[in-house]
């Protein structure tokens, strides 16, 4: 009597199929247990398979592979998930300390009260002269601050509200406008910095938002330095 044999190998059943990729995986608790139903079903496969007719090893290990790949984006994924929580966490503490403090953010207007005004610079490069003219509410220049040798970064700056007639500026909104070059160059990596005070914060699903009553409502990124 004989025997015949094929070449055939039978592939992990559906169910071991299913264990690897399941629809849905929500959490670690899931995944650790889809690792289990993978094993223990990999396992009863093995001890009731037909020796004429074996599990293909070069599936099985794919499978096992595949599962650790899903197992490691997932656990990446909840990584991932947690520093954002964490940073969205750290940003909403550092937006709430500055409440009632002074920032300087990118702007074109100065609030003049009590004869002075606060306002800054920024530069993304050296400025070997630069200017800034101060415009009244009907666009006239009523001063202008020079300044020479001007370091990149940002620099807060006060105007003593003192006019060309040695008068002093009315309080009010004024405009500014920065020129700055380098060797005869305009820089264009220079902009003006108006200034407020944080009133408020709030937050949503893009995050914290500082509500600047001059200024309106600033992300944190808008904000070029705390005075």
């Amino acid at each position: 009597m004989s025997i015949t044999t094929t070449n055939t190998v039978s592939s992990p059943s559906s169910s071991l199929m299913n264990a690897v990729n399941p629809k849905e995986k929500s959490s670690s608790s899931e995944i650790s247990a889809e690792q289990d139903k993978f094993m223990t079903l990999l396992i009863t496969q093995l001890k009731n398979q037909d020796p004429l007719n074996p599990l293909d090893n070069a599936q099985v290990t794919s499978q096992l592979a595949q599962l650790n790949t899903v197992t490691g984006i997932n656990k990446l994924n909840d990584t991932l998930e947690s520093l954002k929580t964490d940073y969205a966490a750290t940003t909403s503490a550092q937006a709430v300390n500055m409440i009632n403090h002074g920032v300087l953010a990118p702007g074109k207007t100065m609030q003049v009260a009590e004869g002075k005004g606060i306002f800054g610079i920024e530069t993304g490069s050296y400025a070997d002269k630069l200017a800034v003219e101060i415009r009244n509410a009907s666009g006239k220049v009523v001063h202008t601050i020079e300044m020479t040798n001007v370091e990149p970064g940002v620099q807060p700056l006060i105007w003593d509200g003192k006019l060309s007639d040695g008068s002093t500026a009315a309080d009010g909104k004024y405009a500014i406008a920065m020129t700055a070059t380098t060797g005869g160059q305009p820089l264009t990596d220079a902009q003006t910095l108006a200034f407020g005070t944080v009133a408020s914060v709030s937050t949503g699903p893009t995050g914290a938002k500082l509500n600047v009553p001059s200024l309106g409502q600033l992300s944190m990124d808008d904000i070029k330095q705390v005075l």
